[in-house]
């Protein structure tokens, strides 16, 4: 009798397959690639912002920007600064997957590309199923939404590299406790690297750029 396959398991397998794919192809590029994951309204834009302003003139930075209806993301990432920006509207799904991304990828010149940030749909379920070929997901919180996130939704915090706790500047206005948010988030994911900042203020803003200059040096050198 043949053996039956979830539905769900062939989407990720054929998903993974791709996957595998764009990683080889930005490994032979020495293009590093962050996958960024988040609840709507974190900060994930307002972050690129601030990342296209600060590097921009020393690296070469490609911008994929996912959303369920609008380009808006995309539209705000121009604007800032970014050279390489092109949009993904999903029209309702609510995650991008590894297809889209291979469909737009062919539009940027690799050759020249250092690094490669990948906006995903506001949603921290359904991303974390879905490789993307990144080298690192980052998980965007905010200190507008509540401590107990990585308890809530342990796949994506498990699944990630990295948390940014953004809005630091309001600490204090709620019941946010930054300290039982990093308590929550390393009970899921020893290992995560936590970083702490407001990209309103810009503080904080400076460790996050050393350690995005620092990885990028590992997959290829920064030429000043």
């Amino acid at each position: 009798m043949p053996r039956q396959i979830p539905l769900k398991e062939k989407l990720t397998s054929e998903n993974d397959r791709l996957a595998a794919q764009i990683r080889e192809q930005l490994q032979q590029h020495e293009i590093f690639a962050l996958n960024f994951v988040s609840s709507p309204g974190s900060g994930k834009t307002s972050l690129l912002e601030k990342t296209i302003a600060a590097l921009g003139n020393s690296l070469e930075i490609g911008l994929i920007a996912g959303d369920v209806q609008t380009e808006n993301d995309a539209e705000r990432l121009t604007r800032a600064g970014g050279r390489m920006v092109r949009p993904i509207v999903t029209g309702g799904a609510c995650h991008l997957d590894a297809k889209m991304i291979t469909r737009v990828l062919s539009e940027f010149n690799l050759e020249t590309l250092d690094l490669l940030f990948i906006e995903n749909v506001g949603n921290l379920v359904c991303p974390s199923s879905f490789d993307l070929g990144e080298d690192m997901k980052v998980v965007l919180i905010s200190t507008t939404e509540g401590d107990d996130k990585p308890l809530k939704y342990p796949g994506m915090f498990r699944r990630s590299s990295v948390m940014v706790v953004n809005k630091i500047d309001l600490l204090g206005t709620s019941d946010f406790d930054l300290e039982r948010v990093k308590k929550h988030a390393r009970q899921i994911n020893a290992d995560l690297d936590i970083l702490e900042l407001s990209c309103r203020t810009g503080d904080g803003l400076d460790t996050w750029l050393q350690w995005l200059q620092r990885r990028v040096r590992k997959n290829r050198p920064i030429v000043a």
